[in-house]
Parts: structure tokens; sequence; C-alpha cells
């Protein structure tokens, strides 16, 4: 019987392999429709046919500017670049006639969002539709549809595509990850061989780390929709608030032994905040994909695993915009051709799925369109009166101490198209102080107050508990800001219009030395950048006062005297670093102070730092990514990339510090890498571990740890077919939780208070140290602040410490169980990898 099995597979390889060869456009297009011949195919342009090899972006991009140049059907966008320098492109495809009225149809349909179109309007105007492909870069099938689909859209000849074309505005992104596309293509195209080979062993279906699911940073940009920190996010954000799409569209992939889903998904597991009628809709829309897939006998799925909650995700922020978003995804082949539970899965396969289920979503569009374009005028007509009840209801947040974190946030507020205020003057309010320059005030009444909610809410109750990505994101407790919910707009000053860049300045020249807070968030650039110079700085270990000045635990100090640079040379270059880290540094002119004097003990120096990150096989790309761009991109720090598969070869002498990331398992470097760390940081290194590193560490004799487990839980009265459900539930996505801060401890410097917030998606818990002072940060006995946590993980986490640190001979070990950096959004935590960067030897 096995041999047998293996003659059918063999032989339906041979003619799955022979059909390939035969392949055409004819296999994606709908049949009975005539296409001009004036318009090239994809074939013409870029050499292949589709589906024949995977379309690198380079040749994606070619395509559709030459699509843009035959077509009046067509107009392209350049919205400027990825990391990489590959172009953001946007295609416009609706009836030339609207393409000759273009903004008036944008202006009224806009109008829709402001209650300003009347029912007669409706009628007769356009749908708007966001069509976006391969936000994860070795899900391809989606961009590489997007070719066979641009195609359509510009060839096809008939009643059809002309009713199509006139009531719809399609905004077409042929890949919303073009770095991550480009790396997949690479990879699938090296590995092909003439005689494909679906066997799941073969290479081409095992990428090598960090594989091509991400952008140049490592990046899921798939939940960057709404803190919109990434180049690519922030050119489709302003795509989406400039029409303002009635439906969105985001085409994936998933597991090769799956079929094909579409939203909606679980009905438990919508935000509350979306309203009912959305995924009455959404589950209408599908309709018309389960009948076009019917039709070319493809198997699919819906109302199942995939969730509508975080609305960070693609298929989710289109329904807190009064928007429908709808999740695609494709089971697989991850390359050319691989065996399945379902048969042998061809690339052109998965292609023409997304081919279908684009154009049955332009057809649900112009089916529905009078019905979606009344639900988007009734949202907004609905937010309308829920503005007028929070008429006099705003939010306040700011940190006195540091201007930078609120600005990066206002940041956010302004791509989002929410409107904000300066904070008139000086305020108190419920015993927390916001300073004028570094608070803004968020009125409740305005377009969309739901949007702000949704950043700004605590939500710690829920009616399931299993989440498909995190169930909390609350932005003021990421940045680590104060903020409130305020009765009153009398704190409101100037409404902000342009968000101007903080101006960092010297407050003049000094023979003596300079002092810096270490509160602003880009101090440790500042001192990068010092440090890299060769100057020396140091830190002071206590308060003191001088010159009428209250500084803090952390303050850097940077003497005139004995320095690589003369007075007149220190002082214009520290005015550069002010001008480019946003913050202000202040002349002295005596070393006599209130408290330590500036030639104190109690100012330890500072190293010029020389950091590793470790990278590779059993590093947790995600987390690694993280890491590098904060340095890279926020601090303009270098660091430097040293795989595992090479580790045991580096010499680690010329290093202060090793970031070891998440990893998978505990065996994320082996023994002999284990010992050559630990004599690394015997010699004066300093090592820090992330989250499960923990096991690693202990494992290998850098901490003792004692991790707190529940050893009580048990199912009772749980079927089985609801088991997954049962430890599913004891699974911490990712919440956010209130730690005490020990503020005179160096891991402490640089915050304002003494409790931060900590985002967490690990079931790590450290019990604390006997000496209070050798727990800075510990978790409060009530510490949920937002998101879920099960009943035995919350009783757990109460008095624990998310943090260690331990000499070991001159050196330092430091672990964090928690995620500091997270998705580039969590700014209020980074400092404290840049305590134990540079303050690391003090600890």
């Amino acid at each position: 019987m096995k041999n047998r099995l293996s003659i059918l597979v063999a032989i339906f390889c041979c003619l799955t392999t022979h059909a390939q060869e035969d392949l055409s456009l004819d296999y994606y297009l709908p049949q009975n429709v005539t296409y001009n011949p004036n318009i090239p195919t994809p074939k013409e342009v870029i050499g292949h046919e589709v589906g024949e090899w995977h379309v690198t972006h380079d040749k994606l991009s070619f395509y559709m500017q030459t699509l843009a140049k035959s077509t009046n059907r067509f107009t392209l966008e350049d919205r400027g670049t990825t990391f990489e320098g590959r172009p953001l492109l946007l295609l416009t495809v609706t009836a030339p006639e609207n393409h000759s009225n273009l903004e008036n149809i944008r202006k009224e349909h806009l109008a829709l969002t402001n209650g300003q179109t009347g029912a007669s309007t409706i009628e007769n105007m356009p749908i708007v539709v966001y069509q976006g492909f391969s936000i994860h870069g070795n899900e391809p099938s989606g961009s590489n549809a997007a070719l066979a689909y641009a195609y359509y859209l510009a060839a096809a000849q008939g009643l059809e595509i002309d009713a199509i074309l006139k009531n719809t505005i399609i905004l077409l992104d042929p890949s919303f990850n073009p770095d991550g596309l480009q790396r997949f293509a690479y990879w699938a195209n090296i590995h092909k061989s003439q005689n494909l080979n679906p066997d799941g062993n073969e290479r081409e279906y095992h990428e090598v780390w960090p594989g091509g699911r991400t952008n140049h940073y490592w990046f899921d940009m798939n939940r960057d929709w709404l803190p919109v920190q990434l180049p690519e996010s922030r050119a489709r954000i302003a795509s989406f608030h400039k029409w303002m799409p009635n439906i969105l569209t985001d085409h994936h992939e998933m597991g090769t032994n799956s079929t094909f889903f579409f939203q909606p998904g679980e009905p438990t597991r919508v935000h509350p905040l979306t309203p009912k009628i959305n995924q009455e809709l959404t589950k209408e829309i599908g309709t018309y994909h389960a009948k076009a897939l019917d039709k070319i006998g493809s198997l699919y799925y819906s109302e199942e695993n995939y969730d509508d909650y975080y609305y960070g995700k693609g298929s989710t922020f289109p329904d807190v915009n009064g928007s429908i978003g709808i999740l695609f995804e494709q089971g697989s082949s991850r390359g050319h051709i691989q065996e399945s539970e379902n048969g042998v899965l061809t690339f052109p396969f998965t292609i023409r799925n997304q081919f279908t289920t684009a154009l049955s979503t332009v057809a649900a569009a112009n089916g529905m369109r009078t019905k979606i374009l009344n639900y988007q005028q009734k949202y907004y007509q609905d937010l309308a009166q829920e503005a007028t009840k929070e008429k006099s209801n705003a939010y306040i947040f700011g940190d006195e101490k540091d201007a930078a974190k609120a600005w990066h946030l206002a940041e956010i507020l302004e791509r989002q198209q929410i409107k904000f205020h300066e904070l008139k003057e000086d305020a108190k309010i419920n015993g927390k102080s916001y300073k004028k320059g570094s608070a803004y005030v968020v009125p409740l009444n305005q377009k969309n107050p739901r949007l702000i909610h949704a950043m700004f809410e605590k939500r710690t109750t829920f009616t399931d508990s299993l989440f498909y990505d995190v169930s909390a994101w609350t932005f003021p407790l990421a940045f680590n800001l104060d903020y409130e919910k305020v009765t009153s707009l009398n704190n409101a000053g100037n409404a902000v219009t342009a968000l101007e860049p903080i101006a960092g300045k010297v407050s003049g020249q000094s023979n003596y030395a300079y002092l810096f807070s270490w509160n602003n968030y880009y101090a440790p650039k500042a001192l990068n950048q010092i440090t890299q110079q060769g100057l020396r700085a140091k830190v002071a270990k206590s308060p003191f006062t001088v010159e009428g000045n209250n500084y803090d635990y952390g303050t850097i100090m940077i003497p005139v005297q004995g320095q690589v640079m003369d007075s007149k040379e220190l002082f214009a270059f520290l005015q550069t670093v002010a001008k480019e880290s946003m913050l202000d540094i202040t002349a002295v002119g005596t070393g006599s102070t209130v408290g330590i004097d500036l030639g104190s003990n109690d100012f330890d120096p500072i190293k010029k730092q020389k950091v590793a990150l470790l990278v590779g096989n059993g590093v947790r790309s995600y987390d690694a990514g993280e890491i590098w761009h904060l340095f890279d991109t926020r601090y303009q720090m270098k660091i430097t990339k040293i795989d595992t598969d090479y580790f045991n070869r580096v010499d680690l002498s010329s290093y202060t510090d090793l970031i070891i990331p998440s990893g998978y398992g505990s065996n994320i470097l082996d023994k002999n890498g284990a010992e050559k760390i630990k004599e690394w940081v015997k010699d004066g290194g300093t090592v820090i571990g992330y989250r499960n590193v923990a096991q690693w560490f202990n494992k290998n004799g850098f901490l003792d740890l004692e991790m707190l487990k529940d050893t009580t839980l048990k199912a009772k009265n749980i079927p089985f077919d609801k088991r997954s459900d049962f430890y599913g539930a004891q699974v911490t996505g990712g919440a956010i939780f209130e730690a005490n801060l020990d503020l005179t401890h160096p891991i402490g410097y640089g915050y304002k208070n003494d409790k931060i917030s900590l985002f967490r998606n690990t079931n790590i818990y450290l019990k604390p140290e006997k000496n209070s002072f050798d727990n800075p940060i510990q978790y409060t006995t009530n510490p949920l602040q937002s998101g879920y946590i099960s009943e035995e993980n919350e009783a757990l986490i109460k008095g624990s410490v998310p943090f260690k640190v331990k000499g070991l001979g001159s050196g330092k070990v430091i672990l964090f169980t928690d995620n500091t950096n997270f998705r580039a959004f969590w700014y209020g935590t980074n400092k404290l990898m840049m305590n134990a960067i540079f303050f690391g030897p003090s600890m």
C-alpha cells in the first residue's frame, strides 16, 4: 500500500511539474472575458509567468509602473521607501472618468465621515476598497496574485469590469512588505529545482534565520497599524486616512496543511468598541468569497481560529475607523510545491485563491455598495453623538521631566489624525504634575473618540480568555507617562496643527563642567555620542543641587578639564549633541553643591560602550530586531550582531556588553558558548538576558533562580474538544502590569515615578531576593493594569520580580523576564536596557 501511494504521489508530481511548465494567465483569469491586447501581461514585462517563479519586489514594482503607463485606469503613487530603499507603491484604480474627478470624489467620500452627505449622494457615490498584499514577506501568494489582479483590472473588457471601475475606487497596495518579499523570493528561487520537489524536508521549505516574514529590522508589520513606528506603516496609514476606505483586505498565508480562511473570525473575540453590524457586514461579504471559491473547487473556512480584537492588525484597525477589515489566510506552499494533508499544494494554486478573493471582494463591494456606504456614514453619525456626550472630557498625558516621550506619543496621535492641544500652563491633577511643553490634552469631542479610547483605555474584563495577539496596548502606560481622564478642557491650550521637534540647547559655555538629566528619552544617545568621542563622563549616584538647580540620581556630568577637546571645542560639540538628542545641557561654574560635590566619589565613570547582540538560530528574531532597531535608529549606537553559528569563534574581549534576546528552548548556545560567556563576564563584561534566557542562565550557572509555578492546575469538567482552550487560557499573550521601581538603584535612573508599567508576554515568575535593595523592580500586590491574565498566573505574579542582577567575577549578569522594547512603541521601558548598558558596573 505504501509503495502504491508513493507511485501515485510521484505520478501526481510529474503531472504537476508538467502543468506548471504549461502555466498561463488563463489559470487565474475569469473565462468568457476579453482582454485588451495593448496591455502587457506580467510575463511580457518580468520574463516569467505568474507563479512560475516567486516575483521579486523589483520586478513587481516594474510591472506596476509599466501598467500605470499603459492604461488610463491606473495612477501610480510612490509614497516613500522602506529601510532598504524599496519604493512603497500604491495604485489607484478606477474608471477614466473618475480619475478626471478624483479629488472631488475623495472629498465627497470623506464627507461621509463628517456627517455631510445625504442618501441621494450615496446612491451615486463610488465605494472605496483598499486591497493590500503580503505584509509578511514569506507569505508571497498575495503579492504574486497582485500581478495577475493588476493585469485583470487594466486589461479586462466588458460591462462587468466597466461597472466595477465606475462604482469603485480601488487602492491597490501590491506589497505591504517589500524588504521581506524580496528576501523570501530570493530564498525560494535559489532553491527551485527543474523537477519540482514537494517533499517537506526539502531545504526550499526551511528558510534560514530570520526568514522572510519580517521587514528589514525583523518586525512583524501586521502589528504596527496603530503604533505606526515603521516607514511602511506610515505610508499605508497616511493613505488610509487620506481616503477612509470602506473595505480593507489583508492577504496572508498560514500552515501548509490548512485550506483558506476568510473573516469573520471567532464571534466571541471581537473588540467591544467594534459595532455588531460590522461583523454582520463582514459575514455577508464572506458569502461572495464562498461563492467564488466554490466555483473553482477550493476548500475554505470562516468564524474559527482568528479574532478581531487587537486594533494594531490590518484586518482589525479598519473596524475602529468605520471601515470593514477582512483577513484572508491561504495555506502556504512555502515555496513552489509541497505535500499537504489536502494533496500536493502548488504555488500557482495558492495564488489563484488569493486572486479569486481579490475579485470577490470588489464584487461584494459593488453588490453591497450603498449598504456599506450607509454603514460608514451611520458609524460616524453615532460617533458624533458619542463625542457630544464627551463634550468636556479629555485625556491629559505627559512627563514633566521628559518632553521627548510625550512628544513621540503626540506624534502617533498626529499620524492617526487625532486632534490634541498643548497644555495651557503647568498643572497638578490627582497628585500628578504636568508641565507646559511636556504634556498634551486630547479632547474626546472630535471625529473618532472610539479610536482615542482604544489607545488610552485600560481593560481587564473579557468575554473570552483566548487572544490571537496581545490583550492590552494602553499607550500612556507603554510610554510610562502620567495620564488622566479629565472632565474639563480648562487645561487645553492652543490646538497643535503641526508638531514641531523639541529644540535641545546648551545653557552657555563653561570652563568647569556640564550637566544633563538622565530623565530625557534621548539621554543615552547623548551619552553615547560623548563617550564615543573619547570624552570623560560620570554618572551621579546621589542627588544634589548646584547653582539653584536640582539634579537627580543618574545625572550625567562632563568635566571640562582634562578632555581631548579644549573648552571651546567641547562647547561646540555639546551644542550639536543637545540639538540632535533634543535635551538641555547646563553649564556650571562650580563643583560646590548641596549634596554630593562634582568631585565626589559618588560619581562613577562611564565607559565607552561596545555592545554585541546575539542573533541567529535559537534566538527569537522579533526580539533581536527590536533591540537592533532601538540601537540603530533611535540612539544611533553601533551594535555588533554575532550569529550563534560562529559565536564560539568570536573574541569577546573588546566588548563591554553582550545582549541575549529571548530564544527558543533552553539551548540558545551550547555548553562551550556558556563557558565562554562566563569567563568573559568574570573579566568584567556585562551579559544581559531577556525572557526565557532565564532558564538558560539558571541551567548554566549564571544565576540561581527560584521560579514560581502553579502546581494545582487541573482540568475539571473540561471536554476533550475544549482542552486546547483550557491550556490557552493560561497563556499570557500580552498584558500590562505595574511594578515598584527603586529610583536610587542604577536600573531606575532617569525615571520620575516609583511605579513603572511593564509589558509581559511570558509566564516566567521569579521569587524575590531576601534583601529589599536587591529587588529594585518588583510587581505590586495588585499588578494588572490592562489586559488578560488567568487567575492562577495572577496569583503568581503578585510580588514576584521581573529583574535580577548578580556579580560574577569582575562583571555582571542581568536578567529581564519582560520585553522592554516591545514592537518599537514601548518607549517607557527602553531606558531600562540603556541603564543596564551604561550603569551595569555600578549595580
